[in-house]
Formats: structure tokens, C-alpha cells, sequence
């Protein structure tokens, strides 16, 4: 076993894993796990159960461990309701499993699981995922787990003993397996009869049909979840899989699992950490469609498959956090950006280095990434204030950081580009004025004025650097103050009010994007014009 010397939590669970699975199976692939049911959205939070999974797999690989990370999509799951948004008249196939039910209205996949699969497909291979994904309704239907249901079938009464540990009440008669109707394809069906020695099941179902079936041929219906999960656990060798704080209730389908898993299909649970919330900030113009919470692609349109890596690998599956939609992506855009120069000088804590590490690259490669990463606060502010405009845009990155085609800024240009048209509010945007504002203008006293023409006077220096200099210096040379002098509360007080009044002449409102950012999108002749100077 190679040992890591990284400190961070997925190296230590890496190396419990990689103990017991050669443990358990000694010269097999190690088997990490992720189970996803496509009956909604499959949001933020969901992600986790394939980012906890694939960051632990993926260093595992990193050590020259062969590992696979099996990715089942439950699509035999039963279709339960008709979210908002979808024609009332789906309600007709509540029951059918998910890859029997037509897709919302105006999708051009071929069913309900197919369509929202496929954004979590797209994101997954973004953000470098590497797993082997397992259709449910394939292996249902085309009777891989026959043995296993005949098994759980002829155990029915040690399960039920098992479940009835967490009962209120005794059900009369227990079976863990639910056909799915020939007839209507839903499973309102129940079953009337089994005959051990035969196989032969007989049910009938709501619609008014039923039959009898020989269930060592039958592949119309599956276990029940509680059974189904660690039936799973023991036919795929799972050394780790994660799951969510529901699932670690007394009953829950991860508890009764441990048990069911040993006592009647012969394996063993896997490690399991139990994953916490994702919360999200800022929700502006989400999708009606696309349920009340923002699928992993909504994120990667704002920011850059890195970032949203970071955010998984950088907290223990145990901790909560959140992913910004608002105001606060500039913020950690900001600490991102702060943690790669001091990862690029060697300052980097060790647990800080492997998360960064693990959020830039996996064990097949680097992700693609940014060739000149201007911050993302400024790239917001220089996508607001022109409005996307390629020419103005060059410019301005021009002077700000010597760069000469918008592909050296991309992907994050655009990233930031769609949070401004997507999550900022109209009445939040900046509009430069075309002309100056004559009335405030003419309203001014000396001093103010005096303040207009120091700035004028040292718009030479072009750079955001010396911008930063300049808006903040204005007022200390007003005060006879020296450039480096400490800001007293009388300072910040001046600085604001100078800076109040530079949005007013500049975009008519108090506050605006950082001023250095804006003079150099506005450009010196322009701001010279709109301070009346």
C-alpha cells in the first residue's frame, strides 16, 4: 500500500480505503460507489454523493491503485409525483419506473430519467469525473441481479425480522420484491402468492389486471430500496460509499442496509462517511423548470470546473457549506485566486496544497484552465459596464493587464460574463452616463471641485494599481496628508464621500463596481468629461 504524507481528508480516508479493500479482496480493483436517482433536478447537493466518492477514488488512482468508481443512475425508481412546472396530465404515470415515463413537454431525450441525466452527464465530464455509469433499468430488466432477488426472496422472513427491529407497527405479509404491472407498467400492484419451490408470484395491480409469473424469469419489478442498496453493496464488492444525514436515521436505508448486507446476501457494508448539506446564496432568474435549487451545470456557467471542484474538496464530507450565486462568488473568486500564488510561492499549508491540487488537475491530467486569470470581481465589473462588447473589452484588458485577445482572459471572461447577465439584477447594473451631469456639477463647492481636478490631474498613471493610488490619495493630498497615511475615521469618511461622489458623476447612483475598475473601463478622456474637468 502507498502511503500519502498529505494531510487533508481525502488522503486519510484513501488510506483506509485502500486497507480494506485489500482486506476484503486482495488483487481486485477497488470499488468506490455513487447512487443518483434522475426523477427531478439533480442539484448542488446531490453532487456531493459523486464529488466524495470520485476525489477519494481519484488519489487512490494517483498512487497507481487501480480503482473504479461505479456510478448508479436509479432510472427503475418509481416516478412519485408531477413537479411544478409539468403538465398536471403527467400524473398518469405515477407509478412507472422513471425510464417508462415521457419526458417533460418540449425535451428531446427519449424519458423523464434520460432528460435530467443528461445535464449531470455534461457537468460530470467538465469537472473531470471519471466513473462507470450503471443503468438500473439495464440491469433490472435484463436479469443481472436474479440470483440476488431470488435470494432476498427466499430471506423474506429474516428481513422483515430485521426491519420490524425499527417498526411501530407489523405488516401481515412482507415481500421485498414489487412487480412492476404488464398491464398500466406501475407498481400498484401486490403480491397474492409465492411459491418458493416454483418461483411462480402471483400479484394483481390497481388497473384491475394481474397474472402469474415464474420470478426466476421475471424481470418486470425489483427490491425495495432498504433491500436493494445493500444488495448492491455485496453483488459490486463497494469498499466506500458515501450518503446523506437522512439516510443515518434508526431505520434508514443505510442502518438497516448494514444488517441486511452481512445476514443475508453475505458482504459487507462499505466505509461510508455521512455527507452534510450544500447550501446555496443568491438564486436570481433560476429556471422554473429546473425545480426550486440550481443543477451543478448552472454553477459551471458562472464559474470555472476548478472552483467548483475546490469548494467539495476542500471541506470534510461531514461539514456544510455553500455555493454563491450572488454578490459572494467575487469573494471567493478572491480567496481561489489568493490560494494559487501562495500555492505558487510555496506558502501553501499542506491540507491547502492537496485540495488546490486535487481541484486543478485529477490522476489523468490538468482541467483546463484560464491562461491569464484576471480577477473575477474585475472581469465582472468590465462585463457589466460594457455590456459584453468584445472591442471595449479588449481594451480595457488591454490597459489593464497587457492582454491582447479575450481567449487569454476565457473561460473565465465568460463565467463572469453570465453571472452579470444572469444573477445581477437590472436595477443592479451600471450604466456609464453618456453625458456629464451639468446640474450636480454646477451644485459643487470648491473643495469638491478642487478634489475633481487632483483626480484629472492623475489619470496619467493607467494602470489599477496606480487608479487605486489615485482614488484613494485624492483625499489625503486634500488633507495634507502624505500617500501612506494611516486612514483615521475622519479619512474614511472623506474617502467616501469623494467616492459617493465619483458614482454620481460617472454612473448616477452612490455605489458602483470598485472605482479603479470603472475609471479604466470608462477611459480617461471620458471620466475627464463626466467630472466636468
Amino acid at each position: 500500500m502507498v502511503e500519502s504524507g498529505e494531510t487533508d481528508w481525502v488522503s486519510r480516508f484513501a488510506d483506509e480505503v485502500i486497507s480494506e479493500a485489500e482486506r476484503r479482496a486482495p488483487g481486485k480493483p477497488v470499488v468506490c460507489a455513487s447512487g443518483l436517482s434522475p426523477s427531478g433536478p439533480i442539484h448542488l447537493g446531490n453532487l456531493r454523493e459523486v464529488m466524495t466518492p470520485h476525489l477519494v477514488a481519484d488519489e487512490i488512482r494517483r498512487r497507481g491503485v487501480e480503482c473504479v468508481h461505479l456510478l448508479s443512475w436509479d432510472d427503475y425508481d418509481r416516478f412519485r409525483r408531477v413537479p411544478a412546472g409539468v403538465d398536471p396530465s403527467w400524473a398518469e404515470h405515477i407509478g412507472k419506473p422513471l425510464t417508462s415515463v415521457p419526458a417533460p413537454p418540449g425535451s428531446t431525450h427519449a424519458n423523464w430519467a434520460e432528460h435530467f441525466k443528461a445535464p449531470m452527464i455534461a457537468a460530470l465530464e467538465e469537472l473531470g469525473v471519471e466513473y462507470l455509469g450503471i443503468s438500473q433499468t439495464e440491469q433490472y430488466t435484463k436479469g443481472t441481479y436474479r440470483e440476488q432477488i431470488l435470494l432476498a426472496v427466499r430471506e423474506r422472513v429474516r428481513i422483515d425480522a430485521v426491519l420490524s427491529r425499527y417498526r411501530s407497527k407489523q405488516v401481515e405479509e412482507y415481500f421485498p420484491y414489487k412487480p412492476y404491472c404488464d398491464l398500466c407498467e406501475r407498481d400498484l400492484t401486490r403480491v397474492t402468492a409465492y411459491d418458493d419451490a416454483t418461483t411462480e408470484l402471483a400479484y394483481t395491480c390497481e388497473c384491475g389486471f394481474g397474472e402469474t409469473v415464474r420470478l426466476a424469469e421475471h424481470d418486470r419489478g425489483k427490491l425495495v430500496w432498504k433491500v436493494d442498496w445493500p444488495m448492491r453493496w455485496a453483488y459490486e464488492g463497494v469498499v466506500f460509499e458515501p450518503s446523506g444525514v437522512d439516510h443515518h436515521s434508526p431505520g434508514s436505508a443505510w442502518i438497516v442496509g448494514g444488517q441486511l448486507v452481512g445476514e443475508v446476501f453475505g458482504g459487507q457494508q462499505p466505509i461510508g462517511p455521512m455527507y452534510a448539506f450544500v447550501g446555496i446564496t443568491g438564486m436570481a432568474k433560476m429556471s422554473s423548470s429546473k425545480g426550486d435549487v440550481p443543477i451543478p451545470a448552472d454553477a459551471l456557467e458562472i464559474m470555472e470546473a476548478p472552483v467548483l471542484r475546490w469548494l467539495y474538496a476542500r471541506r470534510k464530507p461531514a461539514q456544510s457549506f455553500k455555493i454563491a450565486f450572488d454578490q459572494e462568488i467575487q469573494r471567493l473568486y478572491d480567496e481561489w485566486d489568493a490560494l494559487g500564488r501562495k500555492v505558487a510561492e510555496g506558502r501553501a499549508q499542506p491540507a491547502e496544497l492537496a485540495a488546490y491540487n486535487r481541484a486543478v488537475s485529477t490522476a489523468a491530467g490538468p482541467l483546463p484552465a484560464t491562461p491569464h486569470p484576471v480577477p473575477y470581481r474585475t472581469l465582472a465589473s468590465i462585463a457589466d459596464i460594457t455590456t459584453g462588447d468584445a472591442e471595449q473589452t479588449v481594451r480595457i484588458l488591454r490597459d489593464l493587464d497587457a492582454i491582447e485577445t479575450l481567449d487569454e482572459a476565457r473561460p473565465r471572461l465568460d463565467r463572469a460574463q453570465r453571472w452579470i447577465d444572469g444573477h445581477v439584477p437590472a436595477d443592479q447594473r451600471t450604466r456609464v452616463r453618456e453625458e456629464p451631469d451639468e446640474e450636480l456639477l454646477d451644485s459643487l463647492g470648491p473643495a469638491e471641485r478642487e478634489s475633481l481636478r487632483l483626480l484629472a490631474d492623475g489619470l496619467d498613471d493607467w494602470s489599477l494599481a496606480g487608479l487605486t493610488t489615485l482614488v484613494y490619495g485624492v483625499p489625503k493630498l486634500q488633507a495634507g496628508l502624505p500617500a501612506d497615511a494611516e486612514a483615521s475615521p475622519e479619512l474614511k469618511a472623506a474617502q467616501r464621500a469623494f467616492f459617493a461622489l465619483l458614482y454620481k458623476l460617472l454612473v448616477g447612483r452612490d455605489t458602483g463596481p470598485r472605482l479603479p475598475t470603472l475609471l479604466l473601463a470608462v477611459g480617461a478622456d471620458r471620466v475627464r468629461k463626466l467630472v466636468g474637468v
